[in-house]
């Protein structure tokens, strides 16, 4: 079977919610044997850059923040959305405006490694760009590494962002990663990436 005896296509999408953060969509879908399925949920929101970060002494630099999904505090790496209205002629959330060029995520990526943690870096290296979510949503995740980072100023966080520097031995990170509260999975991906780089 080919690929194209495996697409599903799209029949009616009802946008449900749609503004600037996401766009939520019931799709109904015609499967390859010609059955009709819906309501099928997905939906797009930024893509978004991770940063493995280290600073001069190997430590990794992460950050703890709030996640409402878990309803948990959690240990992660710096990350941050790609902002898309520079590329859109609408003010909301579409299928197509979400998708960056790397220029865009590498600038990102260095944005938000300074505004979260203070930190800068002359030493970067692209890991890795994929879906962050292929089942449900189009966004991609864009992964770096940035090493031998050195703190030039304090945070800049947005006014409804909340969150704590850790810096944290590759011991006490993978402790968190299989038994503690680094619980972002994109993040764990992000780390088994920089090791195997």
């Amino acid at each position: 079977m080919d690929n194209k005896d495996l697409t599903w296509k799209l029949q009616n999408a009802q946008h449900l919610a749609q503004d600037e953060w996401i766009d939520f969509r019931a799709c109904d879908y015609e499967l390859p044997n010609g059955e009709i399925i819906g309501p099928v949920y997905n939906f797009s929101k930024h893509s978004f850059s991770i940063i493995v970060a280290r600073d001069e002494q190997g430590r990794f630099i992460c950050v703890r923040q709030y996640r409402h999904g878990i309803d948990e505090v959690t240990t992660e790496f710096p990350a941050g959305a790609i902002e898309y209205k520079d590329k859109s002629d609408v003010p909301y959330i579409t299928f197509d405006n979400i998708i960056a060029t790397e220029d865009d995520a590498f600038e990102t990526a260095r944005r938000e490694l300074k505004e979260e943690t203070g930190y800068v870096s002359d030493n970067w290296k692209h890991l890795m760009t994929a879906p962050s979510n292929a089942t449900l949503s189009n966004s991609n995740v864009h992964i770096y590494a940035a090493e031998t980072c050195h703190k030039v100023t304090g945070q800049e966080l947005d006014d409804t962002e909340f969150l704590n520097v850790e810096l944290i031995d590759e011991e006490e990170l993978v402790k968190r990663i299989y038994v503690g509260d680094f619980k972002q999975t994109i993040h764990m991906l992000a780390y088994f990436l920089y090791k195997n780089a």
